[in-house]
């Protein structure tokens, strides 16, 4: 399914990585981009002051299908409210308030990762996943959460996992990997030391790795196989810890669990079948013995 909006997001993301002729029309478009959606490839390119070829190179620097599909994304977000405003945390601000204001950063931060992820790189993922004879996950700090959480659902409808969120530990998982293995190495800004150093420990393994990091080329999606990305959002200033991020990258894990249940559908529900029998069984007995 063709992704409708999203496209200034990837414009933003990307003009730093671009050279000088695709970067104008990109200014061009983040200025007036009320004014693209009429026009044609030869237009942009008058009026950004390069050429209809520059357009098209930006296009494929965007990892887009074209103009077309450019304008597309364009005239979605022009239908919507892209930019939160005021996400900081006030003085005494009321319960209400945050409530509502934490609530639409969290929407906002799942609805642009669905935009940016490519449905394309997430089908190699979940067949890399389903092919795998063992999933490593890898992450430090808030990113290290979702590694956890995605053990545990991997787990749950036996698919050999492991988790780490220490670099000793998960050299140690990398030495002994090999092509049947799949590696996810998860860091927000995609630049993450220790990531990067498991990640291309992984690849000199033979291992197939995938990143999760946010939109555009960071170090660690140059090096994997499979690139995964959540929405680029900013952290509010005032911060405890990652929010928006973790729930971007929460939201990946689910996509690619749920994606991976469904391709072995009749296994998944036996195994989910057993997890939950014995969790019960446990319960059960925890309960008898209190009594």
């Amino acid at each position: 399914m063709a992704q409708t909006s999203g496209g200034l997001v990837l414009v933003k993301e990307m003009r730093e990585t671009l050279p000088p002729s695709e970067q104008k029309i990109a200014d061009y478009i983040l200025e007036n981009p009320q004014d693209i959606v009429s026009m044609t490839v030869t237009e942009l390119g008058e009026v950004s002051q390069t050429s209809g070829a520059a357009v098209t190179r930006l296009c494929k620097s965007l990892r887009l299908k074209g103009f077309q599909d450019l304008k597309l994304r364009i005239n979605g977000d022009l239908g919507r409210k892209l930019e939160i405003t005021n996400r900081d945390i006030q003085p005494n601000e009321p319960v209400e308030a945050l409530m509502q204001k934490v609530t639409d950063h969290a929407v906002h931060t799942l609805l642009e990762t669905v935009e940016l992820l490519d449905s394309e790189q997430l089908e190699r993922a979940v067949e890399a996943i389903v092919q795998a004879k063992n999933i490593h996950f890898f992450g430090v700090g808030a990113s290290g959460i979702p590694a956890l959480d995605a053990q545990q659902k991997f787990l749950r409808i036996h698919k050999p996992s492991t988790a780490s969120t220490d670099l000793h530990m998960g050299a140690t998982i990398m030495a002994n990997v090999s092509e049947e293995d799949v590696v996810v190495g998860i860091s927000f800004s995609g630049a993450t030391f220790e990531v990067e150093k498991i990640m291309e420990l992984a690849s000199l393994n033979g291992a197939t790795t995938i990143s999760i990091t946010k939109y555009g080329q960071t170090p660690i999606s140059e090096i994997s196989d499979i690139q995964l990305y959540t929405s680029p959002t900013r952290e509010a200033n005032f911060r405890s810890g990652a929010t928006s991020s973790r729930l971007a990258q929460l939201h990946v894990i689910d996509m690619l669990f749920m994606s991976v249940a469904s391709r072995q559908f009749d296994t998944t529900i036996t195994y989910l079948d057993a997890t939950r029998e014995a969790i019960e069984e446990i319960q059960s007995q925890t309960f008898r013995r209190k009594k």
